[in-house]
């Protein structure tokens, strides 16, 4: 087996280096095709979303865009930029004297932004465009975005702004609205898990597909943070012949057997008290936290209740989720779902906040065998309204 690489090597190495390469940002790319293609590009571009969804990439590849001049030397903007020329690799290296990247985390005040309004007055010296990316802008301070604003309405026609930030609402209307936005998206597991597929097979390493599944869920559709658990899963697993498993994702992890979350969910359905309250101790035993296994209860039910409403398939779910999913979705009420998701929700923020996370997650889930024995509101609704039909002379 190779070498595992360091912890975040992946992250740093798979950034993608084409519009082509970014994941689950198809509408995005075909707006910036035509706009490109129809020479109708914006002066300021802001893109926002949550961690690790490709902000600053796509703000590199746009300045690559921009800037491409072709393997020939005599393209023009694209929105396939040929990675080749020496625009496009400086880019990429971070090295081109137009294309100035600035973290606005340590670049707050107004001084930073008065460097940038005095240079923006020259032109380019080896490049089409100007192209200024400030990462987390939402950092600058007030005065900093005032300063920024005459600027930012009024560019000169050679500079390009780029702006990214997790926390959009904290960037000011005014600034908005002299912006062509972007919201990226979270990206689907799915894609996730067929993106990191593709990362072990160039890296030479054994993964199983369930264990990549794991990953992508745990990503949270975030590509980065996805590349830094593969990172540290290959380092787990550097020893196993196998490679990652999905065990060890689990171990690593600290997540609940999904198998062993639907078996206990079915002792809960049965009302069978000395099967949950041992599953529980099992789990407890393997590492696993109760807000975990909470958590994964609280995805079962979901799952079920989506199922049942006939929502989209989960790609990511496994056959055997699938089926069993089906199945009790076909035997389980939507009261009862709703009432399991909010004894399952209530107990889930006890144990985050318990003293005894332990048996505080034992109590929830008695609480939820009880609950479970009693009828619902609709059956006492009949029961007393029966009682009140034979009671009446």
């Amino acid at each position: 087996m190779p070498e595992s690489p360091p912890y975040r090597v992946l992250a740093r190495k798979y950034r993608p280096q084409t519009f082509g390469e970014l994941i689950g940002q198809d509408a995005m790319v075909q707006t910036l095709g035509n706009a490109i293609r129809r020479d109708r590009l914006a002066h300021a571009f802001l893109l926002t979303g949550v961690r690790g969804v490709g902000k600053t990439s796509t703000a590199r590849l746009i300045a690559k865009a921009l800037n491409c001049i072709g393997p020939d030397g005599g393209g023009g903007p694209t929105i396939d930029p040929c990675g080749v020329c020496e625009p496009c690799v400086a880019i990429a290296e971070g090295r081109h004297i137009d294309v100035v990247e600035m973290d606005a985390a340590s670049h707050t005040g107004v001084d930073d932004i008065r460097e940038i309004i005095e240079a923006v007055r020259y032109s380019a010296v080896a490049a089409r465009y100007k192209v200024y990316i400030i990462d987390e802008v939402h950092m600058l301070s007030k005065n900093a975005f005032n300063a920024l604003l005459k600027t930012l309405e009024e560019p000169p026609p050679h500079v390009k702004f780029l702006f990214a930030t997790t926390e959009v609402n904290k960037v000011p209307v005014t600034v908005l609205s002299r912006c062509q936005r972007f919201d990226l998206r979270r990206i689907p597991a799915d894609l996730l898990a067929g993106h990191f597929a593709r990362v072990v097979a160039a890296e030479q390493v054994q993964a199983e597909p369930e264990a990549l599944a794991l990953i992508a869920r745990a990503a949270e559709g975030s590509a980065r943070d996805g590349l830094s658990i593969l990172d540290q899963a290959i380092a787990h697993g550097a020893m196993e012949e196998a490679g990652v498993s999905a065990d060890q994702v689990r171990d690593m992890l600290g997540l609940s057997d999904r198998g062993a979350v639907r078996r206990l969910f079915g002792s809960l359905l049965e009302g069978d008290v000395p099967a949950v309250l041992a599953a529980i101790e099992a789990q407890h035993a393997l590492g696993v936290e109760p807000a975990a296994l909470l958590k994964g209860l609280l995805e079962t039910v979901h799952g079920i209740t989506r199922a049942k409403a006939g929502g989209r398939v989960d790609p990511a779910l496994s056959v055997e989720e699938r089926e069993a999913f089906a199945d009790w979705a076909s035997r389980l009420g939507y009261a009862t779902l709703h009432r399991l998701w909010q004894l399952l929700l209530k107990g889930h923020g006890e144990v985050t906040g318990a003293a005894l996370p332990q048996e505080a997650a034992e109590m929830a889930l008695l609480r939820v065998l009880h609950a479970g024995q009693m009828p619902d509101p609709q059956e006492l609704a009949r029961r007393l309204q029966a009682s009140e039909t034979i009671a009446a002379p």
